[in-house]
């Protein structure tokens, strides 16, 4: 049955292979691996019961490989990657905005995923789908543009060209400004995950909350520095690639915060 899941998932990544997804392959992975790093004893036991020997990485993905099924069983969850929310000056009104939206989004997922990994009376097979989905949902938060704005679908409709390449803005951070960098996702979180345990510390204190208003003030900084239909390359990179790193490496400390907790 487990190689049969593999396959089919290979499959899926394949079919997937030319949709616009959060991060893109590398960009989850690095997110994945780093979070890996800053996992507690107890949580690698706990994984090890849920996954084996896989790594967090090897799941990252699975979340946005299963859009492309064509059954219909996962269409419900494509809402769950991202949340939009007009501009927000301060933590009050913004986690009201949060509140206030009832649909499934990242947010309320976030939270019901975790529940559900906690809850002792979740089944194996539901925690591990539960736990694919948290890897790849915290990933998603930490992408500024998920938590971007609805008249635009988060940059989805601001076009623009990079390296010559027509493209638009939530396309951009999704996969093209962390594919420009050239690495592997493990020589990313390798170069990334330096910060001293004081400093991770500090990454990782907050609440969900706080962390989506850390993307969305990230994300108001991104609206605020790109003009529809401009055309970038290196000076593009050179403006953003602090905060491309920064949120990879958030996202990633921040994903160890949550496994640690619920595991």
């Amino acid at each position: 049955m487990k190689t049969i899941l593999k396959n089919s998932i290979l499959v899926l990544a394949i079919l997937s292979f030319n949709f616009a997804y959060s991060w893109g392959t590398t960009g989850h992975r690095v997110i994945a691996e780093i979070a890996q790093n800053h996992l507690s004893g107890k949580a690698k036991r706990h994984l090890k019961k849920l996954i084996g020997d896989e790594k967090l990485a090897y799941w990252a993905n699975w979340p946005d490989f299963i859009k492309a099924d064509t059954t219909g069983v996962w269409k419900q969850t494509e809402q769950w990657h991202y949340i939009n929310v007009d501009p927000q000056m301060n933590i009050q009104s913004f986690t009201q905005s949060l509140k206030a939206q009832k649909a499934p989004n990242i947010y309320t997922q976030i939270k019901i995923l975790s529940d559900q990994i906690k809850d002792k009376n979740t089944s194996v097979k539901d925690k591990e789908i539960a736990l694919r989905f948290l890897i790849h949902l915290m990933g998603d938060a930490a992408q500024p543009l998920h938590v971007g704005r609805a008249e635009d679908l988060g940059g989805n409709k601001i076009k623009l060209k990079f390296f010559g390449e027509n493209t638009n803005l939530h396309s951009l951070w999704d996969t093209k400004l962390v594919d420009s960098q050239k690495y592997s996702y493990t020589e990313f979180a390798s170069v990334l995950d330096v910060k001293s345990k004081e400093e991770v510390k500090q990454i990782q204190a907050g609440t969900l909350e706080d962390w989506l208003y850390d993307s969305h003030k990230q994300a108001n900084r991104i609206y605020s520095n790109s003009v529809a239909d401009a055309s970038y390359s290196y000076d593009y990179n050179y403006k953003f690639e602090p905060l491309l790193e920064r949120q990879l490496l958030y996202g990633g400390l921040r994903l160890a915060k949550i496994l640690n907790e619920v595991l």
